[in-house]
């Protein structure tokens, strides 16, 4: 029996791994390179949007697409930590009031280009104060794929009750219809305005004319005299107890609604579905949803503000066309539509509001008609941190330990201190 030679059968083994490596090469040399895209979404929309990611793939054959899935409370951090690693995704979901940040860090991807010779997508398609949240100084940096604004909540059977067969539609209106509420003993309060949300105070500011912040957004507006006028209105449902100074009476929001503590609520579309879930079947038809009140009955309805997520594709991407098509995908009206059909998020189609009768049923009709009336916040990186400390020192004003001068007035000086690098950067600009 001949003894096999080990320096053979070694020789034997590497010139059979590298056929095989050459037969694999060959075999992918023959078909089409397989693309990843790596695609960020937070929330309940990072969970539902990997079911349209297989018809995607199917038009777009050599396409795989990893669709991540963040925590909308570790997103923030999530996306500055990968910018300074060098590690961001190719596409992402953005809120509206993110993108100046990441404007201004050079992370996004400009898209006139892209738009321009799209014919899938044209900002005739979408509400206009929402397009513009996208534009940052002329450029367009985003394309909306859900939208979002503030709109009133009420009780329409409590109103009824006090002779209101409709919503109000200016503040003093609002005032009004709280003090009968109350003085009827049809609810504790009229309205819930909880400290640790600051767009009703944006919202009552914009409409009195306030810039929020002045000179290029470069210095806070707070204590000017048009902001003052709104604030003067939200503490007014305060100090006349119409709204509860603390949380502590009402723990649940939607049992607080459904137990008459309160009657109206300022929030956003995803409490169409919560207020369907949560409260039982024979309240259905108790519950609506209107327009903001105006200043004034002609001016109604009242400006509320342009929010929700966008697309952005980020410059370090390396497959800026596929995420470009994934944007035109995400972006049909069929797919638009059974988008909100899965997770309730308003289209930012207005094709999608017409096909499936949005603008003309409620409770969504009320969304369709504020949202043609929006403004966006300012567009700074640092707003998240200004309107943080904006609900500070509306604290104080409300819990009486400051006036709304006094306040206000220091507020502009915090504000002035965040706001101090813009103001160098203008200024080299000129």
């Amino acid at each position: 029996m001949r003894r096999l030679n080990s320096g053979n059968l070694l020789a034997k083994l590497v010139l059979t791994g590298v056929l095989t490596l050459m037969s694999i090469s060959c075999s992918q040399s023959g078909g089409e390179k397989t693309i990843t895209l790596d695609f960020w979404a937070f929330g309940a929309e990072g969970d539902k949007v990997r079911e349209f990611v297989t018809e995607f793939e199917a038009e777009n054959p050599g396409v795989h697409v990893i669709a991540q899935n963040i925590p909308w409370t570790a997103a923030h951090e999530k996306l500055l930590t990968a910018y300074a690693g060098n590690s961001l995704p190719d596409i992402c979901q953005l809120g509206n009031t993110w993108i100046p940040e990441f404007v201004v860090l050079n992370a996004l991807e400009d898209l006139d280009q892209r738009l321009d010779s799209s014919i899938n997508i044209s900002p005739d398609s979408y509400f206009s104060g929402i397009w513009e949240t996208n534009r940052i100084e002329e450029n367009l940096y985003g394309i909306p794929w859900y939208v979002d604004t503030r709109v009133l909540f009420y009780r329409r059977d409590l109103l009824a009750k006090i002779g209101w067969e409709r919503p109000p539609e200016t503040w003093d209106e609002m005032l009004e219809i709280s003090r009968l509420l109350i003085k009827g003993g049809h609810s504790k309060y009229g309205i819930i305005l909880p400290l640790n949300e600051w767009s009703v105070p944006i919202v009552l500011g914009i409409q009195q004319g306030s810039e929020i912040l002045r000179e290029q957004a470069s210095f806070g507006a707070f204590s000017g005299a048009e902001f003052l006028r709104g604030l003067e209105i939200y503490d007014q449902f305060f100090q006349e107890g119409l709204a509860p100074k603390g949380m502590t009476e009402v723990n649940n929001v939607y049992q607080g609604f459904q137990e008459a503590i309160f009657a109206m609520y300022i929030s956003g579309p995803w409490n169409i579905g919560e207020m369907t879930r949560r409260l039982p079947a024979e309240m259905q038809d108790d519950w609506d949803t209107a327009p903001l009140p105006a200043l004034r009955a002609e001016e109604y309805p009242g400006l509320s503000l342009a929010g929700g997520s966008s697309l952005v594709i980020f410059r370090s991407s390396k497959h800026k066309d596929i995420a470009w098509d994934w944007i035109e995908y995400l972006s049909r009206p069929d797919v638009q539509s059974e988008f909100y059909r899965q997770t309730g998020d308003l289209p930012g189609r207005l094709e999608s509001w017409t096909s499936m009768a949005l603008s003309g049923k409620r409770p969504t009709a009320a969304f369709f008609r504020q949202l043609e009336s929006v403004k966006k916040t300012p567009q700074v990186p640092e707003w998240e941190q200004i309107a943080m400390k904006m609900q500070q020192y509306l604290e104080y004003v409300v819990f009486g330990q400051w006036t709304a001068k006094e306040a206000m007035d220091l507020l502009d000086k915090d504000v002035n201190k965040i706001l101090e690098k813009r103001r160098w950067l203008l200024s080299r600009d000129k």
